[in-house]
């Protein structure tokens, strides 16, 4: 099924989730309605339990919403099959987490790459492409090294480039300041202002108001809904 609203990039329709804890149900979300626009530049922000990180992991495609409809790039995904997800996670939305997700035993160039193996790019491709984004992160001297030899902040430039290696519709990021310190913090968020700048939807998941102040919409979740939703000039 295909449907397109406008500029709308992300359509969520009454989005909820229910975990099952024994024989106890938790309404993790309670009918999320939501709209993000191609390009636009999202912080998402609650306290812990009120549904946030929930809500990112169905619009990573990394879970599936209970119940409601989720419209990505004019497709229904929530009615994937777990093939179609994959897919669609790994071609469309670019991840950059908190703890990196770096796999150690793999250098820079490798670990950018990653995601082009699993999209089937040729050798040749894929070594053109991330030395373009480990250069664009300014990380050209570190190709070769492990992520044990580099800093916290340089392995979450790493990060940031293998997200952007299949040119996803989406950035995703769930709190990627979280392990700095704040001027390394900073020179991280300077790097994902650059990215919005050049027309890249992103989605920030964060706690901290001064790492929201980054983005252009800070949409706020209480109690598994959009308590409010506020564009900035």
């Amino acid at each position: 099924m295909q449907e397109t609203k406008n500029n709308s990039l992300i359509i969520l329709k009454e989005i909820k989730k229910t975990y099952l804890l024994g024989s106890t149900e938790v309404n993790a979300l309670r009918g999320i309605n939501l709209n993000i626009d191609r390009g636009e530049y999202v912080a998402i922000m609650g306290p812990s339990g009120s549904g946030k990180s929930s809500l990112m992991h169905i619009l990573g495609c990394l879970d599936r919403p209970s119940g409601g409809h989720y419209t990505l790039d004019g497709r229904r995904v929530d009615s994937l099959n777990d093939v179609q997800l994959s897919h669609t996670r790994n071609v469309q939305i670019g991840f950059v987490f908190q703890n990196f997700n770096l796999l150690p035993q793999m250098t820079v160039r490798e670990n950018v790459e990653l995601p082009m193996v699993y999209s089937g790019r040729h050798l040749g491709e894929r070594r053109k492409i991330s030395e373009k984004y480990i250069e664009q992160v300014k990380l050209g001297h570190r190709i070769n090294h492990l992520p044990s030899e580099l800093s916290g902040g340089e392995r979450q430039r790493v990060a940031i480039a293998r997200a952007l290696v299949n040119d996803p519709s989406i950035l995703m990021a769930d709190e990627p300041t979280g392990n700095l310190d704040t001027k390394t913090g900073h020179e991280i968020m300077c790097i994902f202002d650059e990215i919005s700048a050049s027309g890249k939807t992103i989605i920030l998941v964060t706690h901290e108001p001064d790492i929201a102040k980054h983005a252009s919409r800070v949409i706020h979740i209480l109690d598994g809904l959009v308590s409010s939703d506020e564009r900035r000039a």
